[in-house]
């Protein structure tokens, strides 16, 4: 254990030690999985987590299996020290930063997957993505042993796998899924904004714009959601940077895609803005009334 502004373990067995020893000892625990490079979405999932749980542990770890072979998991952005200082300001009381090694293990051949839920959106713009995301997060929820993990709804898909996972293996840990936190332009706040230039960070608002648009076209009546995907379309097009992977309006809890939007839906977008790759979603309603 290296101690600074709060306690940093890096050791798989240190984390569960010290996990059991907070559990003997009656302690409520809540887990913050990230991948560091913190920003103030994260510091919102752990003050949610603060007011939940007696004693919070913020993972950092950048997963190498969740990675294809041509993403950014190299240059993937870094900064343990800044993470530290983040964390313990927002008042976690644990970090555990292990290296990939201490994790995935030479004869490492286990693989957690769950099925249908990860097909389509990013199940399909990157193959083999959530089987590395569930089986780490399953590797955190082993060691550390929390009542409660917080996820952040910017990856909606990933909140949507890790619930599906945790019911069906019976993990017994309430996950709870908090909302996105945005810039004053609206560009959902993410690790990978650190990659776009200035020029393409106002550009980038265009997937917040094309969200807010279907809203407004559902609002005023339009029920067809292939014609507000085509709006949406048309507006990101209209961003010379932009390169569209997916755009879709599914059913909130399956992710089954919904033709027509005759309840709460769920927009999901994934846009390349240059050769970032950036995701965002929006709950919907038909209902006028509806906030």
């Amino acid at each position: 254990m290296e101690m600074s502004e709060i306690p940093v373990v890096t050791s798989p067995a240190g984390m569960a030690a010290m996990t059991e020893r907070w559990r003997l000892a009656g302690e409520t625990i809540a887990l913050v999985p990230t991948m560091g490079y913190l920003h103030e979405g994260h510091a919102s999932l752990i003050r949610r987590a603060r007011e939940k749980a007696g004693k919070v542990v913020v993972s950092i770890f950048v997963n190498p299996i969740q990675f294809g072979p041509n993403e950014d998991y190299a240059s993937y952005p870094r900064d343990l020290k800044g993470d530290i200082a983040l964390a313990a300001a927002e008042g976690a009381d644990l970090i555990f930063a292990p290296e990939a090694a201490a994790l995935y293990g030479p004869d490492f051949q286990t693989t957690v997957s769950v099925a249908k839920i990860t097909q389509g959106l990013c199940g399909t713009s990157r193959p083999g993505h959530f089987a590395g995301v569930t089986t780490v997060v399953a590797l955190l929820f082993n060691l550390v042993r929390p009542h409660l993990a917080v996820f952040g709804a910017k990856d909606y898909q990933q909140a949507a796998v890790i619930r599906r996972m945790s019911a069906d293996l019976f993990f017994g840990i309430e996950i709870d899924v908090a909302p996105i936190v945005r810039e004053s332009s609206g560009l959902a706040l993410s690790s990978r904004n650190s990659y776009l230039s200035p020029q393409e960070r106002a550009e980038a608002t265009v997937l917040f714009q094309s969200l807010r648009l279907a809203e407004g076209v559902v609002r005023s009546g339009e029920r067809d959601a292939g014609k507000v995907i085509e709006a949406m379309r048309e507006l990101i097009d209209g961003v010379a940077s932009s390169r569209i992977d997916y755009i879709a309006i599914v059913d909130p809890d399956s992710l089954e895609p919904v033709t027509v939007i005759d309840r709460d839906v769920r927009a999901l977008l994934a846009v390349y803005i240059g050769t970032t790759r950036l995701i965002d979603n929006l709950r919907i309603s038909p209902d006028p009334g509806r906030p």
